[in-house]
This record gives C-alpha cells, structure tokens and sequence, in this order.
C-alpha cells in the first residue's frame, strides 16, 4: 500500500536510528568493553560484566537509543497505520477462522505493552495491523514478505509428506504462511490467543489464496485432536511466555504429534558471550519483554524431554541467508543481532 510522503519519512528515519545504533553504537560499546581488558577473564559473573558494561563512556546512549528508537518506530508505525484505509476483505482463499468468546486472555498476556507496542498486539483490529507493520520492520527493516520465516522453514523444517502442521502463536499468519506455501497439501492450522490478529491472518491468507484453518486458543490447551500433527512449529513464542507455562507448552506440543512428528520452535539462546548475552537480557528488559531472559536461562530441553520428546537439541539459526547450522555456535558479527536458534525435537513412540 502507498503511503504518504511524510509516514514514509517517519519510518525511513526510525530505522535509520535502529540501524546506527546496531551497527555503529553497538559496536563502539563493544570496543570500549574490550579496551578496558573485559572479556579475557573467563570466571566473570553476569554481575561482573554489568558493572563494567554500565560503566562505560557509549552505555548511557545505547541503552537509551535502543528503547528510545524503538518506541520511535512503534510511533512512526502506528501513524502510517492511522492513515491507511483499511482494504476489503479478499475472498480468494478458503481459509477459515474459529474464536472462542469464552477464553479469557491470561493476565501474563495483557499486563504488559510486550515490544513496546501500546496496547499489544490483542487489544483491536487497529493494534493488529500495527503489529503486522511493525513485524516488517523491527527486525531493521530485513523481513519484507517475510523471507525470515520463509528461510525458517525452507532451512529447519525437514522435508516430509505431512498431513497436518500446527503453528502455535502464529499471530498474523506470518510463519504459518510460508508452511503452507511450502507444503500446499498438509492441513495447516494456525493457533494464537489474539482475535484481532487472527481476523487479520485469515484475511491475509485469503489474499494468497491460501487454506488454512485460524483458531483462538491457548497454545497449552488448543483443544485439537491429541497425535494427529506431524509436524509443530512455532516462531519468537518460547520467550513470551513465562517459564512456569513452558513446560505446559511442551507438553500439549508432544500430546498433539504423532509418534515420530516432529517439533520445530525458532527462538533464542545464549551465545557464552558475556557481552553479548548481557546486551541480549536487557533487551528482554528495556523492550518489554520481561520472560525472554528466564526463557534463555532455564533448561528448555530438558522441558521438552520431561514432555516425552526426543532427539532434543538446539541449533544456531542464521538470518543472514545460511539458516539453520550445524551446530549451537553462531557466526561472529560486528553488529548487535538476535541469537536466533531452533529447538529440535521429536516425539516419541
């Protein structure tokens, strides 16, 4: 959609800031760390790191810039959004769309404004097309159509014959989209909490012509028939919920495969970079997102396995073009970027 000469100015000089603080601040926290001989101790404790970190010349304009500029994009954002007309619904798919007037959204789930997005993304039809722009950009502006999920699951999901994938937490579709493009003959289902997102999800998915079934419910619960998945995914959900849910999670995941489906969950993961790790847990902070460092500390596979998955292991995931890698070791990168990583698994017969 065209949009106005200044909401494109808006946005262009957000992102500009988001890219000069990844790539140019970021970097300059990093040499300062290193110069003050940080680093080459190898039995510092997070506190340690902290200490030094926030002592640094560059740190206050870093931690400020990161929430500072991402608020301004949400603002930027929501602006463009305001002065869209919001398009017809298409009808070219056959997607389909199950809401339950009876769920009552967890307290965990509407107390907090989760990426700084006023409101959060459950609140209106409004707040759910400003998440779908904003999904395009907050990632520096690097996930037009979405070839983030598209490489998710070109490079980690294995090539099968499956009958049925379900997607947990698919918000607006965006991962749920590129399964069933890439598997046109599974039953694809997309599962979320958020009505307003999932009215969008149909809507977009008809626009591709696609059929999928969106249901309302909660992704510990979601009420579908207990082994007949063969394959369950999700993408950025581990770290929004808190860890006390996780293992309820895990659980439902493994009731719905069958035996030998397979579990694919894109999320984030430690590096044992003490810099980069403390830079990646006040993200979780200074973004609102108050389960993502629990998530990264706590013992996810061991989680999946109490739940009678196996095979279980993460792996690094490049969004650079690599995708999936071999092994839970990430490239190394002058800028600041998520630790992406998937959690493999399979369930047991």
């Amino acid at each position: 959609m065209t949009r106005s000469i200044p909401d494109q100015a808006r946005l262009d000089f957000a992102l500009a800031l988001r890219r000069r603080w990844a790539d140019g601040v970021y970097p300059r926290l990093r040499a300062e760390y290193e110069a003050a001989g940080a680093g080459e101790a190898t039995d510092a404790s997070a506190s340690d790191t902290a200490a030094i970190v926030h002592a640094l010349p560059s740190y206050g304009s870093f931690a400020w810039l990161e929430r500072g500029s991402q608020k301004l994009l949400w603002r930027a954002v929501s602006d463009a959004v305001n002065h869209q007309a919001s398009a017809d619904s298409a009808t070219a798919g056959e997607s389909t769309l199950a809401l339950d007037a009876d769920l009552a959204l967890p307290d965990w789930y509407t107390d907090w404004d989760i990426h700084l997005q006023p409101g959060g993304v459950w609140s209106s039809e409004r707040a759910a097309r400003v998440y779908e722009l904003g999904a395009r950009l907050v990632m520096l502006g690097e996930n037009d159509d979405y070839a983030f999920h598209r490489l998710f699951t070109e490079s980690s999901v294995p090539e099968r014959d499956y009958r049925c994938i379900v997607d947990l937490g698919c918000g607006f579709g965006k991962s749920t989209f590129s399964l069933k493009q890439k598997y046109p003959r599974a039953e694809v289902i997309g599962v979320d909490l958020a009505a307003p997102c999932l009215r969008l999800a149909v809507q977009r998915a008809n626009e591709r012509g696609l059929q999928i079934q969106f249901r309302q419910s909660d992704a510990t619960a979601t009420g579908l028939v207990s082994g007949t998945a063969d394959l369950v995914t999700s993408t950025m959900l581990l770290h929004e919920l808190p860890v006390k849910v996780l293992p309820r999670l895990f659980a439902e995941a493994a009731r719905l495969l069958s035996p030998g489906g397979l579990l694919r969950f894109l999320d984030f993961q430690y590096t044992g970079d003490e810099f980069r790790d403390l830079a990646m847990t006040e993200h979780g902070t200074r973004n609102n997102e108050p389960y993502l460092a629990p998530m990264m500390r706590s013992d996810v596979v061991g989680m999946a396995q109490a739940a009678g998955l196996g095979s279980t292991r993460w792996r690094a995931f490049d969004e650079r073009g690599r995708g999936l890698l071999d092994e839970l070791k990430w490239p190394v990168r002058r800028e600041w970027h998520f630790p992406w990583a998937v959690l493999e698994a399979e369930k047991l017969a």
